[in-house]
């Protein structure tokens, strides 16, 4: 029986499906002409995105807004969801292909089926935001401060007072917009709400094809599993720490750390790995590392912003503009390891975007999930911290590198425990903000730093430092991705270890001049795209589902 008269009867069964006359129940024609719609659009999205941006303007901004507005739109019509959830309900499509891009579209309406007057005050909304995050600046002692020059004061200040001078000025911007986010999590929940969801938390895990429960259960695997060996870190820094600043242990404060949140490993070797970078084009290193292995990345860095300046987006991150290989990354590049880090992460991100397989649909010509391209960045940012490729990329001597090796390889266990322990931070308290956002947040987000991440809350503070952080409202419910990534990076890693070099140890092994870690990476990873669902893809990859023991071995035990 032809799929058009499946459609029609199972129409007259199901309450409420009513198909628009002019929509062609062929699901083909269906996918062609909402591409031919979203495609002009998405493209023009991301150059305004870009815009804005790159130069912190209210005009561009706007029309970023405005953009994001017409694509939601595009997604949210009652009857073209009411098809895709008809359709999907259809076994037995001749092409896999086509039932994978319903598949993408009906997750794509889900989030959409609200009133539209909603929709425009949410994108308005966070578009308002991001503008104010992105062109305040901070001030301490009346001095204005960029993002990289509060860092450089935490990473080096010994005063006790400048230091918490410095991390209060990072959380300034808070208070300007902590009640916008507040509204904003209302607004997704409402719509989370009449899309059927208990709030958008759930929702937006169930649109990104993973099951909250699963979810619940791997961070608290996690929790337990890296709490002891965190805890046991953790108390040997505070002591180093706390010799530095003159000060006991039991007075450790959140500023006395090297970022604003703990969310990256403190320099407190006796070998500073700032010191191997400083001087060094950061830019050209990682075009010379990337260009050896066969992924070029020169037209990448020609079309990318690479250094900080006023009014520009203070942080970093990857655009893919149309799909057909303009991809650009936005960094605020020092000469120092943490923007070593941020560039292989940001142009791993856009290797996955630029290798992706043309002849793929145009729907599916994107990375299998939002936590695969972040492992592929995650795999590339780890190498700043290796001794092996520091020694061959920065022409160290077999002596630096033997000096080197294991303060590196300690840095890389904190490094990745710290990460892991922030990553879940941010997961429990975004599931419990959406759950209830008129609850004490300011009080919530310290009962969660102090359980995770064993720092003790300021005396008196009740502000809401949590707001400082801009994925609430760039990347909402995203956090967990970050962690995932970590886990499928290590596991990418063991078996590209094996099957290129046939090592039974993934210890050791140089990325540097490897061509065959291009041809896995673009064979497995980056060519089928969207294709199959994110797991299955992980699975024709390594042989294996996603699991967490790779990351384990690497850094747990």
């Amino acid at each position: 029986m032809k799929i058009r008269i499946i459609l029609t009867l199972l129409c007259l069964t199901i309450a409420g499906c009513q198909l628009k006359p002019t929509i062609d129940t062929k699901p083909e024609k269906f996918i062609k002409k909402h591409i031919s719609r979203l495609k002009p659009v998405e493209k023009e999205s991301a150059i305004a995105y870009w815009a804005a941006a790159t130069t912190g303007k209210s005009e561009d901004y706007a029309r970023a807004g405005e953009l994001d507005l017409e694509i939601r739109k595009m997604h949210s019509d009652p009857d073209e969801f009411a098809y895709l959830k008809a359709i999907r309900k259809i076994a037995g499509f001749e092409d896999p292909l086509v039932a994978r891009q319903i598949d993408r579209l009906y997750y794509r309406f889900l989030g959409n089926q609200i009133d539209e007057s909603l929709i425009k005050e949410t994108v308005e909304l966070s578009s308002k935001i991001e503008e104010k995050f992105s062109t305040f600046r901070s001030t301490s002692n009346g001095k204005e401060l960029t993002g990289n020059e509060i860092k450089a004061i935490l990473k080096t200040e010994t005063d006790s007072t400048v230091r918490r001078l410095a991390w209060a000025a990072s959380k300034q911007v808070a208070p300007v917009i902590a009640d916008d986010i507040i509204w904003l999590v209302i607004l997704r929940n409402r719509a989370a709400r009449s899309a059927g969801f208990d709030n958008y938390h759930t929702m937006k895990l169930h649109a990104g094809e993973q099951d909250p429960v699963a979810m619940d259960k791997l961070f608290a695997e996690l929790d337990a599993l890296t709490a002891a060996p965190f805890k046991q870190l953790k108390d040997k820094l505070d002591s180093t720490l706390a010799k530095k600043y003159g000060i006991e242990v039991s007075e450790m404060k959140p500023w006395h750390y090297h970022d604003p949140f703990f969310q990256e490993v403190p320099m407190v070797q006796e070998i500073d790995l700032d010191v191997y970078y400083k001087g060094k084009d950061i830019k050209e290193l990682s075009a010379i590392f990337f260009n050896g292995i066969g992924l070029n990345v020169d037209a990448i860095l020609e079309k990318s912003d690479l250094y900080d300046r006023k009014g520009k987006n203070p942080h970093a991150f990857c655009t893919d503009i149309d799909k057909k290989g303009d991809v650009r990354i936005l960094c605020n590049i020092e000469d120092n390891e943490y923007w070593m880090t941020v560039q292989l992460h940001e142009l791993g991100h856009a290797v996955y975007f630029k290798y992706n397989d043309p002849k793929v649909p145009y729907m599916l010509r994107d990375p299998a999930h939002s936590y695969t391209t972040e492992a592929i960045a995650m795999l590339f940012g780890r190498l700043s911290k290796d001794s092996l490729w520091m020694q061959q990329m920065l022409g160290l001597s077999d002596a630096q590198r033997q000096e080197l090796l294991a303060v590196t390889a300690h840095q890389k266990q904190l490094s990745q425990l710290i990460f892991a322990r922030w990553a879940m931070v941010m997961y429990n308290f975004e599931k419990k903000l959406y759950a209830d956002p008129d609850q004490d947040l300011n009080s919530l987000w310290w009962d969660i730093v102090e359980k995770y991440q064993f720092i003790k809350r300021p005396a008196g503070r009740d502000q809401p430092d949590w707001a400082a952080k801009i994925h609430f409202t760039i990347a909402p419910c995203y956090y967990h991705n970050y962690m995932l990534g970590e886990l499928l990076a290590s596991q990418l890693h063991h078996d590209m270890a094996e099957k290129i070099t046939s090592m039974k140890t993934d210890k050791g092994i140089s990325y540097v001049g490897r061509t065959e870690i291009a041809d896995y990476l673009r064979k497995n990873i980056f060519e089928p795209g969207n294709i199959y669902q994110h797991n299955e893809m992980i699975k024709r990859a390594t042989g294996e589902y996603l699991t967490p023991k790779y990351f384990v071995e690497d850094f747990v035990k």
